[in-house]
């Protein structure tokens, strides 16, 4: 291949030591081939409970600890949003959610598609400069189910508005979060099985909404499924003379939560710890994949998740919690923290809510072990997949995204990175500046009480270098500062672009 490139090449190009130095270059590896890309999405995992970020956690997670020592950990790593689909929206496009016509919630597995015509994705731009995309896993950015002359959605006719019409070559995906209806899996637009099986509705932890699902897609079997095919584009996109992308958005350990039963009773903190256990076997299994395919030193890894966990923690340590009771979600703190030291949950404006684990792995180009400490944001990985591939972003695209390949070599933004957005569940806006992180309403935005509404006063202001647990409101302290910070939210919000 290199031969006949040279040749191609060669042919064009007269002066006779710019060939020689062509040949010389190529040959010895000077122009490497673009890394294939890997990004794992977890659904719902919280930034306590993996080992190597949480020392206290029970939760036995070898292969992201491992993940983690073979490359960097992002401890400052945030979600675009606390909760599913703006997250989902905000990675792939680059542009945060609330500038979309979606302001607040998320979308459920029967909505119109979120993604705008002509919206360049990550997987498009990288499709354009020579890869193949592939998506497996939860979708949750809406669809376009083609119906019935009685308006109701025809299972038998090609989807047309999915992953295939925003990037991606291929495709096999749930339409939203493994609670939502309909139960189908979809390949390239194609839904697989009709749903003749009516799933009855079920409550935490095993919590479902009632709707039509697949006999073939079962509920406990899903992540395996999705983990087999994953590993099926991994291997296949091995033996191909072309780079891939890989977005594997995950359903676990969101609701519901029911583990396979050979990881039931594991991991001794109950279901959702069992079901944190087959997260951590599942990034194991796309590195073993990755390792016997022969492609590890020229593979880019990334593990994070859509937001925090869902799990309370209880600072009083009653009698019951999920250890006892699988239907308590909640933990007595001795027991396990889900969202570590952090305020809040799932859903919430507070640490806990947004961030999330964040390991990098690249071998020619991440050193083993390493931290970054800077503030990040998933919306930054389309301006990092630009500047990999060389492509330049044009205006009206990724406008909020900023690339972490100078980080990935542990150097310093090559443009300093304008202050990161944070989005609660109800709309609530955060703004991270440095160490300070300005509240824009006077509540959670969330689960957690009060929940406050957005623009509602008294914000507050908190530390993080001395405050990590947002527990001393230092607003009426500094105001000219709450006042600078509030600008510049309005600022990036008014201008429809950080970039």
């Amino acid at each position: 291949m290199r031969y006949l490139l040279f040749k191609y090449l060669n042919s064009f190009i007269k002066t006779k030591w710019i060939s020689v130095f062509l040949l010389t270059s190529f040959c010895q590896g000077a122009w490497p081939s673009n890394p294939n890309i890997i990004f794992i999405l977890a659904d719902d995992m919280g930034y306590g409970d993996v080992q190597s970020i949480n020392t206290s956690s029970k939760v036995p997670t070898p292969n992201l600890n491992l993940l983690a020592s073979q490359g960097m950990t992002f401890i400052d790593a945030h979600s675009p949003s606390s909760v599913c689909t703006p997250t989902r929206y905000a990675t792939l496009t680059g542009r945060y959610s609330w500038r979309s016509k979606l302001k607040k919630g998320v979308l459920n597995g029967y909505s119109s598609p979120l993604l705008e015509k002509g919206r360049e994705t990550v997987a498009s731009m990288l499709r354009s400069n020579g890869y193949y995309t592939s998506i497996v896993g939860k979708w949750h950015l809406g669809l376009d189910f083609q119906k019935t002359p009685e308006g109701k959605i025809n299972y038998e006719k090609t989807i047309n508005n999915g992953p295939n019409q925003h990037g991606f070559d291929f495709s096999y995906i749930i339409p939203a979060s493994l609670d939502f209806p309909p139960y189908i899996y979809i390949r390239d637009g194609n839904i697989t099985e009709l749903p003749v099986v009516q799933q009855q509705s079920a409550g935490f932890p095993g919590f479902l909404r009632s709707g039509p699902r697949q006999p073939g897609l079962k509920i406990n079997d899903c992540l395996d499924d999705l983990t087999s095919e994953a590993n099926r584009v991994i291997r296949e996109g091995a033996i191909n003379d072309q780079p891939f992308f890989l977005y594997f958005p995950l359903t676990a350990p969101h609701k519901p939560v029911q583990p396979h039963p050979r990881f039931i009773g594991k991991s001794k903190l109950g279901l959702y710890g069992d079901f944190v256990m087959q997260v951590d076997w599942t990034v194991g299994q796309v590195m073993h994949s990755i390792k016997t395919a022969g492609i590890e030193k020229n593979t880019l890894l990334i593990f994070t998740s859509d937001n925090g966990s869902f799990m309370y923690r209880n600072d009083k340590n009653d009698n019951e919690d999920h250890i006892n009771d699988p239907k308590i979600q909640r933990y007595n703190k001795e027991n396990h923290s889900a969202n570590g030291v952090l305020r809040g949950t799932k859903a919430d404006i507070w640490e806990a809510g947004h961030r999330v684990p964040f390991f990098a792995r690249w071998p020619e180009v991440i050193k083993p072990g390493s931290i970054c400490t800077k503030t990040t944001a998933h919306v930054d990985l389309f301006a990092t997949c630009s500047e990999i591939v060389g492509s330049k972003l044009s205006e009206n695209m990724a406008e909020d995204s900023f690339s972490w390949l100078p980080l990935f070599k542990g150097k310093e933004w090559e443009i300093p990175r304008e202050p990161v957005i944070n989005h609660s569940a109800s709309g609530m806006f955060a703004l991270r500046s440095g160490k300070w992180k300005l509240i824009a309403g006077n509540g959670s935005g969330g689960r957690q009480s009060p929940r406050g509404k957005p623009f509602q006063k008294p914000y507050m202001l908190f530390d993080l270098n001395l405050d990590i647990e947002e527990r001393k409101n230092l607003a009426k302290f500094k105001p000219q500062l709450v006042d600078r910070l509030i600008h510049k939210l309005e600022l990036i919000r008014s201008n429809g672009r950080s970039r």
